[in-house]
């Protein structure tokens, strides 16, 4: 099958430079945010995000990994998984949290990180950052911060790599 590449290492770079723009601006700075990317790849774009933050600010935004495996609804025994969903250096209690994830989807992962999140503390307020819109929600979730939609049909994929875990970074579909 063959691949087109949407994004190449440059647009995904000025992309997360204008969602970090877009965070401060919507937040009016650093004041109480905090970053939680989803495991894999939203890990990386968080990471990515705080830099660009740090660059603009000159402020470290806590930032952190957040993990909805336990919180997923496609496991039959939810229960039997224990797990720590979010590992992150700070209180997010009555914070902004930016969950930021590669693609949205079905929505069904946020949904799960919204309850991971909602399991443990009472944010101030929460926000979705994704890097691609591909349509097809299942759920009643929309992201607050996008960096490209990309309407697909069903049949076809998105890929997000990233130089920290497929040593290249781009977005292409096939």
């Amino acid at each position: 099958m063959e691949k087109r590449v949407i994004l190449d290492d440059k647009a995904i770079d000025r992309t997360l430079t204008r969602i970090a723009h877009e965070i401060l601006e919507n937040n009016k700075g650093t004041a109480d945010l905090a970053l939680l990317g989803i495991r894999t790849r939203g890990v990386y774009l968080a990471n990515r995000i705080q830099q660009k933050i740090e660059k603009i600010e000159g402020v470290i935004v806590p930032t952190g990994v957040l993990d909805v495996t336990a919180y997923r609804d496609d496991i039959d025994d939810r229960h039997a998984v224990e797990v720590t969903a979010y590992e992150i250096q700070a209180d997010l209690n009555n914070k902004h949290v930016v969950i930021v994830d590669d693609v949205l989807y079905t929505g069904r992962t946020v949904r799960a990180s919204l309850d991971a999140i909602l399991d443990q503390v009472r944010p101030k307020r929460i926000s979705l950052a994704t890097l691609v819109d591909r349509g097809h929600r299942e759920l009643p979730i929309r992201a607050d911060f996008i960096g490209k939609n990309i309407p697909t049909a069903l049949t076809e994929e998105i890929v997000v790599m990233l130089d920290e875990v497929d040593e290249k970074t781009q977005v292409y579909i096939k």
